[in-house]
């Protein structure tokens, strides 16, 4: 693969990058009252056009056939938004012994309350050959679930910011999130057929609004002096987020190919996959909203924005030593009937 086909398909993970360099230059720019006002812009422009776009992509009326596979569902959203957040919870008990920044902990509950992706489950689902229509329903359905649940895990496990009140912080969420995301499903309904056929680049919109974001949280921590990230607590955060995934993937894939668990090679794909993967996409604007007026609301999105490459990365090279897997256990239960 070519330099440029390489930075074309890395696009998003370089643009992290550079706009937390830029934010490092610059911070006056995207600081709360500088040019950019990213408490109108960011706060309810950027995050609502997130919402629109992901309800403006998502195919809903492709769900109707993974609908009656309760048992996976039930599976993959309890594993994702009950059983990852406790797990998590008990851990960072042990850790909080340690040296470890503990704004960096606190982004690993962060992490672990977020709903899965709308993408990169559904892709690598897909590249390995496994129930994509499971896979695409729990991703849907797991992020319209994520607007409800995420916020208050976050606030159940980490409390709001002092200055927000419950109340302000759902009222927002229903006006940057939950109506934004209404209207793109009725407009989704109006566009189907010039959407199916111009296929606009939704992902592409999505993470440069994102990358905006980004930016102007990490303005807010660069212009503040009193914050400084601890690289021995960066590299341990990194080491912690990879251990996480490995074991929630092995244990997702032991549970789910136990005798007797009603769970098909293709089925265990999708679960591996969705009940792991967090959305990076909707969690960096719902932790703008919760955690508005945070001094270290970037240092708590450090491991999300780790968390985000490093289960694409991990994912990618396991595809074709899942689809090895899958596809023997396939011949051999074609040899059995």
């Amino acid at each position: 693969m070519g330099l440029l086909a390489r930075i074309r398909k890395e696009w998003f993970i370089i643009g992290i990058v550079l706009v937390i360099l830029s934010a490092k230059l610059q911070p006056s720019v995207g600081v709360r009252g500088g040019p950019l006002k990213p408490e109108i812009t960011i706060a309810y422009f950027a995050v609502s056009l997130i919402f629109f776009n992901s309800g403006l992509s998502l195919k809903t009326e492709e769900l109707t056939s993974a609908l009656l596979h309760v048992r996976l569902h039930l599976f993959v959203q309890s594993f994702t938004l009950v059983f990852f957040p406790l797990a998590v919870w008990l851990l960072l008990r042990v850790l909080a012994l340690t040296a470890i920044d503990q704004w960096l902990l606190r982004g690993l509950q962060t992490v672990s309350c977020m709903p899965p992706p709308v993408s990169s489950a559904v892709i690598l689902t897909k590249a390995v050959g496994g129930n994509e229509a499971a896979a695409i329903f729990n991703s849907a359905f797991g992020s319209f679930l994520g607007i409800i649940v995420t916020p208050v895990l976050l606030l159940l496990f980490l409390g709001s910011s002092s200055s927000v009140p419950f109340s302000s912080i759902f009222s927002q969420l229903f006006m940057t999130v939950v109506v934004p995301l209404i209207l793109g499903q009725v407009c989704r309904g109006f566009l189907r057929e010039f959407i199916e056929r111009r296929k606009p680049p939704f992902g592409a919109v999505s993470s440069a609004v994102l990358l905006m974001i980004i930016y102007t949280t990490f303005c807010d921590t660069f212009s503040n002096p009193n914050i400084e990230l601890d690289p021995t607590s960066l590299l341990l955060v990194v080491l912690i987020i990879f251990s996480i995934q490995v074991s929630f993937m092995l244990l997702t894939f032991a549970f789910s190919t136990r005798s007797g668990s009603g769970f098909s090679p293709a089925d265990t794909v999708a679960i591996m996959f969705c009940s792991t993967h967090k959305s990076l996409t909707l969690g960096i604007p719902m932790l703008k909203i919760v955690f508005a007026g945070y001094e270290h609301l970037s240092l708590i999105s450090v491991p999300l924005l780790i968390y985000h490459p490093a289960q694409i990365l991990l994912g990618s090279v396991l595809v074709p030593t899942i689809r090895s897997w899958m596809t023997s256990r396939q011949k051999s239960s074609l040899l059995l009937r």
